[in-house]
């Protein structure tokens, strides 16, 4: 390709790029969805605390399946003033007790819902939240209604496979994860500082 042809296609590429950019002139918290079978939901939502902290905005995380396991993104976040709460039951498949793991869920979800109506709150995520919605321990529309009703300026990042179609329709922002291939199917091991 000559560069003539190089400088014409990416001059046509800008004036498309800048007219979108003049065009979103609106200011406000967005919710956005991380979903799909793939990795990197939850990764994706800590690099976006780890952006929104690094501007000076406060965030919060709230995990509904983490239970006590070692997590290094809480290392790293909570001296830096980033509150987590954590569903003390951990993963559900463990426990496999609907009752305990409901009234924990409950339990979490009071948490959040009183970060999403808290306005000093610029980041909230909501790791793990599909699950919840999809096993029936938190009722969907607790949870459409607390987005609904949150600060203007707040975002919030919800994690998780198999998400809601009506969370998705609620989104501003969605992003499918999907997988290509991963190690842990051939028989490599979860590794500390990679998967957890």
């Amino acid at each position: 390709m000559s560069q003539n042809r190089h400088e014409t296609r990416q001059q046509r590429l800008k004036e498309k790029v800048d007219a979108r950019i003049e065009a979103a002139q609106l200011e406000r918290g967005i919710l956005l969805v991380f979903t799909g079978n793939g990795k990197g939901k939850t990764t994706a939502a800590f690099g976006t605390v780890c952006r929104s902290v690094g501007h000076g905005k406060k965030a919060a995380v709230v995990q509904f399946i983490k239970g006590s396991w070692d997590n290094g993104e809480r290392e790293l976040l909570e001296p830096h003033g980033v509150p987590f709460y954590v569903m003390n039951t951990g993963f559900t498949w463990d426990t496999q007790n609907r009752e305990t793991d409901t009234l924990a869920c409950l339990e979490t979800w009071h948490h959040a819902k009183q970060l999403l109506a808290n306005p000093q709150i610029d980041l909230v995520i909501l790791d793990e939240l599909t699950y919840m919605v999809s096993y029936h321990y938190l009722p969907l529309e607790d949870v459409i209604t607390a987005l609904q009703n949150r600060p203007d300026n707040q975002s919030v990042i919800i994690t998780g496979r198999g998400c809601h179609r009506d969370l998705l329709a609620l989104a501003d922002t969605v992003t499918e994860m999907r997988p290509i291939k991963h190690a842990f199917d051939i028989g490599v091991k979860a590794q500390k500082g990679i998967d957890w």
